[in-house]
Order: structure tokens, then sequence, then C-alpha cells
């Protein structure tokens, strides 16, 4: 093995590439030099290395087209320019079919059925026809630096795209990353790896925090390949997130014995996750809850100390709907199927943890079934919540039946008769001094 193959061997190892992927670049570096050298900018140049002898092949490669007559070409050719710079003007892109009706060449990748037979009597229109080019002698000092920067350039792009169909496998999942840095607009850079991933502000949660070096988990939203090379969003938000713990936490929702039907979720506070299974021997709460809470308090940590209601799907919508309200008992609910209401009904000992704080129980519960619940509590004081209120008007509706049911005690104004005045206890301690001097004196004559 030649020290050449050893060290192209050694790329491929250090950058994780396939070997045939280096040579390519290698291949391409070599022409990039060629043309810088010997050859001009009409030759197609391709090259063939061998590492083991050093040794190279250079072809100019071209397409073999008809004959076009060359008045006829260039007139063409002025035609296409004037064409172009009326789409400039009108701010549009030509189309092939704006220019089907001129003759185009292209010198650098065509040659014509002429000139080609020059080459190879025998050769026809459409085949693609290798010029062999001499290789004159060693590369000058510019051609080696070209050579150099089209290597660099080529692994580079070799990289990001081996990264990107690793990461594009990723779109969906959880990923590990950690931390690195807050960018201008408040985003986080995350590194995962031999590629970095962007958490916005929109896809952050509001009460965690995101310190340089903590390692963190992240569900991939979108895996793309920019300018600059793959882009890929990351989030701690989504449902999806939720969803994407759970399959890995929950062998049974793994392997699809207990299915999530619905996911509601207030990100970095609450979330519900209504679960089915058709399978009468198994729990689907008890599976996702774990022995004493095991596997729910994983997730729990997962998810940064989000609670998690886990409850049971049900086809019947009154039943949902009031498994959607839990941890609160709910007496009764009343559909309207027209405008997808729901009115549940509760005792007052129950209200406030049928709406949530904030009203935040019973928006999520509407999220979970799709409906629009109104809460209402039974009673003297009847109040109304729903779960289309925001926040502040439900605040404004709890507290004001708080206020109906709390009775302020008003402070008592008049002194007890045995409560001595200011001027009363003035007199009394430097009375209680007196005596204090007068008992230490007669300690000390007692002694003398």
């Amino acid at each position: 093995m030649s020290e050449i193959t050893k060290s192209i061997q050694l790329i491929c190892d250090e950058k994780g590439l396939d070997y045939d992927t280096v040579m390519e670049a290698v291949e391409s570096a070599l022409a990039a030099a060629y043309r810088k050298d010997f050859g001009n900018r009409q030759q197609n140049i391709t090259v063939k290395f061998d590492p083991e002898t050093g040794d190279m092949k250079a072809w100019d490669v071209k397409e073999v087209v008809e004959d076009i007559d060359e008045e006829k070409l260039e007139a063409d050719q002025e035609e296409l320019s004037k064409r172009r710079e009326e789409a400039r003007k009108e701010d549009r892109e030509l189309t092939e079919e704006d220019t089907a009706d001129l003759s185009q060449f292209n010198p650098k990748t065509q040659i014509m059925i002429g000139n080609a037979k020059e080459v190879d009597k025998n050769v026809k229109t459409g085949a693609i026809l290798e010029i062999p080019l001499d290789v004159p002698g060693d590369f000058g000092r510019m051609a080696a630096q070209t050579a150099k920067q089209v290597i660099i350039q080529k692994l580079r792009e070799a990289e990001r795209n081996t990264v990107f169909d690793d990461f594009k496998e990723q779109e969906g999942h959880i990923v590990q990353g950690i931390v690195q840095r807050r960018d201008r607009s408040g985003s986080f850079i995350i590194d995962l790896g031999k590629i970095t991933g962007t958490l916005s502000i929109n896809d952050q949660i509001q009460r965690e925090q995101y310190r340089p070096g903590s390692r963190m988990k992240f569900h991939v939203v979108s895996v793309a390949m920019g300018t600059r090379g793959p882009e890929i969003v990351l989030s701690r938000s989504t449902k999806d997130m939720v969803q994407e713990i759970f399959n890995q936490e929950i062998p049974e929702i793994g392997d699809g014995t207990v299915i999530i039907k619905d996911i509601a979720r207030d990100a970095g506070n609450r979330s519900k996750v209504a679960v089915y299974t058709e399978d009468d021997s198994i729990d689907p709460i008890g599976s996702c809850i774990g022995q004493r809470g095991s596997r729910i308090t994983t997730i729990i940590a997962e998810l940064g100390g989000e609670k998690i209601d886990v409850i049971q799907f049900s086809e019947n919508t009154t039943d949902y709907i009031k498994q959607s309200l839990s941890p609160a008992k709910i007496l009764s609910v009343e559909l309207n199927e027209e405008t997808k209401e729901a009115i549940a009904k509760v005792a007052p000992d129950q209200f406030s943890l049928a709406i949530g704080r904030g009203g935040q129980n019973v928006r999520l519960a509407a999220e979970l079934t799709g409906w629009t619940i109104k809460v209402v509590q039974e009673g003297e004081a009847e109040v109304v919540v729903s779960s289309t209120d925001d926040e502040e008007l439900v605040e404004n509706k709890v507290s004001g039946e708080a206020k109906e049911n709390i009775q302020e005690e008003k402070p008592d104004e008049t002194k007890p008769e045995d409560s001595p005045t200011p001027e009363a206890s003035e007199e009394q301690e430097k009375t209680e001094d007196k005596e204090k001097t007068v008992e230490i004196e007669e300690e000390k004559e007692e002694k003398v």
C-alpha cells in the first residue's frame, strides 16, 4: 500500500467517508489543477488517478450534438440575451418553453458531430466522446493550491451530505444534545456531535434554564439542506416530544399494544395523554404509570418536571370528557352535537380542580377532546368557566366567586380594660429598674 493510499484511508476513517467519495474529491481536484496549468475554460475535464503509482490520465468529455450554422447560432444567442433581459425586467425566470425555438450550444460540454468525427469517425449524435489529453509535466504552485482548495471543499460537502443523510433518519425522533451557547436572536445552539442544531425561542420551555454544557433531550422537528449545510430545527415544546418519550419509555406503547389517541400540552406545565388498548387483559393507564409510578416518574424527569395526566380514552364522548377533566370528579355532562359544546357540572369543592390554575385544566381537556367545554359549579352561586376564556377572565370569575363566599372579619378597635397606657408602661419599667438596682446593692453588702 502506497503512502497516498494510506493518507486517503486515514481521511476516510477521520471523516467517516467512503473511499470512493474521497477518491472522487482527489480526482476533481486534479482536474481543476490540470485546467489551471494546461487546459482552458472550454474543456470539461475528468481525471483518473492511480493512488498506488501516482499516475494520472485526463480526458475532455463532450456530448455529441448536430451541426449548427454559426450565423444562426450567433443570432439565436443574441435573441436569447434579449429574452433574458426582458424576463429580468419583469422579475421572472426564463423557462424551457420560452427558449425552445432557439438553437443552443454549450462548447464546454458539447461538440458538433462534424468536429467529433475528426476524433472518432464512428461516433454518432447523442454519444459521449472522451478526448484524451496529454499531461505535460508536474503542476505548478498555483495549480497545487487550487487542487488543495477543491479537495477541502469536496470533502466538506461529502461530510455534510453524510451527516445530512444520518440526521434525516432522525427527523421526528428524540436526540440527545449539549447546550452550547445562545445567539443574538435568543435561540440556543445545540451540539449534536458531528453537527449543531437550533432551538428557537418558540420551541423553548419558558421556565427551563438552558445552561451551556448541560445535556438534554430534544425533538428533531425538521432536517433540511441549506446553503451552509444541514439545518436542524429542534424543540422541547412540541406534542410529538411527549409522544416519542412515551414510545421510548413504555414498551406496550412501543410495540403498539397500547395506543396514544390524543395529546394536549401546555409545555413546561402540564400534559394530558389519552391512551387506549383493545386487549382487555392490559390496563393502559397502569402500563404508563408503572409499578409505584416508576415509568411516569422517568417521563416527568425527561420533560423537566412537567406534570402528566394519563387518562382512559373512550368512544363515548360523555365519558371521555369526564376523564379529560380529571383529577376533578364530574357530576354530569350535557352535550350539544351541533355546536360541539359540552357543559360539565361539578360540586363546589371540585370546581377549582376542574378548571385548573388560570383555566389550564379545562383548556387542555377541550384541546384533547376537540369540544368546547364549560364547567358549571352547582349551588347557590352558579359560576361558569369556559375553555375559551382567557386566563385573566378565569381568575376574575374565580376570585369573584371566592369573595362572595368569604366573610371579611373587621378588626377589633376597642382596647381591653386592663391594657396599660403608654405612660403607665413607662412608669412601670422605671420602677422595675429601681428594684433591680436595690437588689444588686443588697447582694454586695451581704458579701462584704
